[in-house]
């Protein structure tokens, strides 16, 4: 018998009431187990105040953020004269050797986990666009989470799979997405050395790179059908519950977690649902 575990995280939690709206259908009348909170998001309040304590088995991620919207904190190497980050990834890695860029981004970090925490209990940590797994920013990631007692750190290992649907290939989102699995496929196997320097814990796969803003119930599906071996694979989606329009990508996202088709076939594949609490418990 495998031991093969299955966890569906949303994103962008408290990014806004939408967001969290989706987090809360998809708790409740879905199967979403997990979702990864922005300290600053702008339904964050709203987040903490009304949604977690309606979700009580719900995994809480710290989704660390220095790419979009404001900072908590003084950091005028990430943001511009209003606060406001405005560093691109390419950016973030070449600054990465930076002693005192590194040290606002830790700072930084400090405080979205600690804005976190003192509202909820936190399992695993990740990050807004993957800016955590550039190596010398997630080694300050891995030393937060030891301080902080984070169990887990989101790894971005995605097996290549192709799905059966010729619009998800002949777009201009999916050709990038195959250089970000490339580029975060590396990054992985420098990072997981550092996980074992920590003694912290990853999931063994990720889904979502791949199929980027493409994501729907049939990406989730053939991802998982691509792993061959036991351990814990995550998908990550970004779902969004719009009341005035469902023609989005974020609103197909949120279908996922609703998708009971979806859900007997993970069962039938040997996946077993969890979340990175009841992981961390189990072990």
């Amino acid at each position: 018998m495998g031991n093969k575990k299955f966890i569906l995280n949303a994103d962008d939690f408290g990014m806004s009431k939408a967001f969290n709206r989706a987090v809360l259908d998809g708790y409740h009348n879905g199967f979403l187990t997990s979702a990864s909170l922005c300290a600053n998001g702008k339904a964050f309040n709203a987040a903490v105040n009304e949604i977690i304590p309606e979700c009580p088995n719900l995994g809480i991620g710290v989704h660390l953020n220095i790419m979009e919207g404001r900072s908590l904190t003084k950091a005028p190497m990430l943001t511009n004269k209003r606060g406001k980050f405005n560093n691109s990834y390419l950016k973030l890695i070449l600054k990465s050797n930076d002693y005192k860029f590194l040290e606002q981004i830790e700072y930084e970090f400090r405080t979205q986990i600690e804005t976190v925490m003192n509202y909820t209990k936190v399992d695993h940590i990740d990050s807004h666009v993957h800016t955590h797994a550039i190596p010398n920013i997630f080694k300050l990631t891995a030393k937060l989470a030891k301080e902080y007692q984070i169990p887990f750190i989101r790894t971005q290992y995605e097996e290549m799979y192709f799905v059966p649907s010729l619009k998800k290939h002949l777009n201009f989102k999916y050709p990038p997405n195959i250089l970000k699995i490339l580029l975060l496929n590396s990054f992985t196997g420098i990072n997981k050395k550092t996980l074992l320097e920590y003694g912290l814990k990853t999931n063994d796969y990720l889904i979502g790179v791949g199929y980027t803003g493409l994501m729907d119930s049939m990406t989730i599906e053939y991802g998982l059908k691509a792993i061959e071996g036991d351990g814990i694979a995550e998908a990550l989606i970004h779902p969004c519950n719009y009341a005035a329009s469902h023609k989005n990508q974020h609103y197909t996202e949120f279908l996922i977690t609703q998708n009971k088709s979806l859900k007997d076939k993970i069962d039938r594949l040997g996946f077993e649902l969890t979340n990175y609490r009841q992981e961390y418990a189990i072990r």
